[in-house]
């Protein structure tokens, strides 16, 4: 289990307890944060979950995929060192601590 920060983009934090196997992205979703829409239910076929990943955070995540990169091409506002889709990071012990920043808006 890990515990993720989420921080709205008026700065409001969540924090919250997300099980080892799940995405970021599920984390929010089941635990009703709000930013962090996920219309493609985590398929990366969509930039919904798009967030900016605190920078401490950048180099301890696994590098993103080409698709996930694509998909970026899409989001609200791109960081192109800080922006990730949550539903292409897995929940391990090793992101326990992770802050994520969602965008003013998802498209």
């Amino acid at each position: 289990m890990a515990k993720i920060t989420y921080i709205e983009h008026g700065g409001k934090e969540h924090v919250v307890d997300v099980a080892n196997g799940l995405t970021v992205m599920e984390g929010a979703r089941d635990n009703g944060i709000p930013g962090i829409e996920a219309d493609c239910g985590g398929a990366c076929a969509c930039s919904t979950c798009h967030v900016y990943v605190h920078p401490e955070w950048v180099e301890r995540l696994p590098v993103k995929d080409d698709m996930e990169t694509d998909m970026l091409d899409f989001a609200y506002e791109p960081d192109e060192t800080r922006s990730r889709l949550t539903c292409q990071i897995k929940v391990t012990d090793a992101v326990d601590g992770l802050v994520v920043q969602m965008p003013e808006k998802q498209i």
